[in-house]
């Protein structure tokens, strides 16, 4: 019998050190039972290997049968265990498995990540105007994961807006704007929501407006809105991207003075006098401006949701696409400021 509870504890070291399952070596032990069982079985009394595995099968059915008895309970009181304490809940994601391979390429930036990422879905950003500058904020807002994009514009797709607004197709012109752009964001990300608003942006509606969203991204075309947006922005305490484009030029900056930045009304005091600014419909525009100084107004939008790199809060970016020239503009709050307050 000895002999057989040796052969038991070395089938179950060498077991062990080969790290099999516990249920593996306790198939071992089992195999090695059934054989000695069915030996005694087998072989008549008083056979050598008989005497030397106990003498007869009795003790071993004995020993089997406590064996599976001590199995049987411990497994009962398992289950009892598993039934008496609660099961965790799995702790929720912000994340659908479709959202994360959609996001790869943002959570491998370091400056980005999970996190930032998390923060791009819980942003809640205002877009005013969705003609050439907002095209591009728009469709990169959506493709960036940014959680609600409210967009805001009271004019329908023209002809003459295809050369530049690339989120409109031909087959909607006549539609409204904000209509064009939402179906062209929810194309390109399902997992986002849209609040389209046609209507002109007015002073009695601004500041209830503005006070919805954490960013606001400016991209109408006249001095009169884009002034009406500063002020409602600055009284609301949101920070404001602003862009503007003229035939090949273009220029960018973010407007904070909530956060020790000037706002627009500082860098630009006083309106240009008429005629001094022709718009794009008089002087016309190049096709792809639109596009460099929308993408530059989403770069900056992402970097400030997530707190990547540094941001154009107290900087004017001019670029001038006709001759390839970047430059930038050191700007500040102007004291005496009748917009932000600003005090010497």
């Amino acid at each position: 019998m000895g002999l057989v509870l040796a052969i038991a504890a070395v089938l179950w070291g060498i077991g062990a050190v080969m790290k099999a399952p516990v249920r593996s070596r306790l198939g071992l032990v089992g195999v090695l039972w059934l054989a000695v069982v069915g030996l005694h079985l087998v072989f008549p009394a008083g056979h050598p290997l008989r005497a030397a595995t106990g003498g007869e099968a009795r003790v071993w059915l004995v020993l089997g049968g406590l064996a599976a008895l001590i199995f049987v309970y411990r497994q009962g009181l398992a289950r009892l265990r598993r039934r008496a304490d609660p099961v965790p809940e799995a702790t929720p994601t912000p994340f659908r498995p479709a959202e994360l391979s959609r996001y790869a390429r943002h959570i491998l930036l370091r400056e980005i990540g999970g996190p930032g990422q998390r923060r791009l879905k819980d942003a809640k950003v205002l877009v005013v105007g969705a003609g050439g500058l907002g095209s591009p904020i728009l469709l990169y807002l959506a493709g960036s994961g940014v959680g609600l994009i409210g967009v805001i514009d009271d004019d329908v797709v023209d002809t003459s807006n295809l050369q530049r607004q690339v989120i409109h197709t031909d087959a909607r012109i006549g539609m409204a704007k904000v209509h064009s752009a939402e179906i062209a964001m929810r194309a390109l990300n399902p997992f986002i929501e849209v609040r389209p608003y046609k209507r002109r942006l007015t002073a009695d509606i601004a500041a209830d407006l503005f006070a919805d969203y954490d960013l606001i991204l400016d991209g109408s075309d006249n001095f009169d809105t884009r002034y009406l947006i500063n002020s409602a922005a600055v009284s609301s305490g949101k920070p404001l991207i602003s862009g503007a484009i003229t035939q090949w030029e273009g220029q960018v900056s973010l407007f904070d003075p909530a956060r020790g930045g000037p706002c627009y009304a500082c860098v630009f005091p006083n309106r240009p006098a008429p005629g001094m600014v022709a718009s794009c419909a008089e002087a016309g525009v190049a096709a792809p401006l639109p596009g460099v100084i929308g993408a530059v107004m989403a770069m900056e939008a992402v970097k400030h949701l997530t707190g990547a790199g540094e941001g154009l809060r107290g900087r004017l970016m001019i670029h001038d696409a006709l001759y390839s020239e970047t430059r930038m503009i050191r700007t500040q709050r102007r004291d005496g400021c009748p917009v932000c307050g600003a005090t010497p």
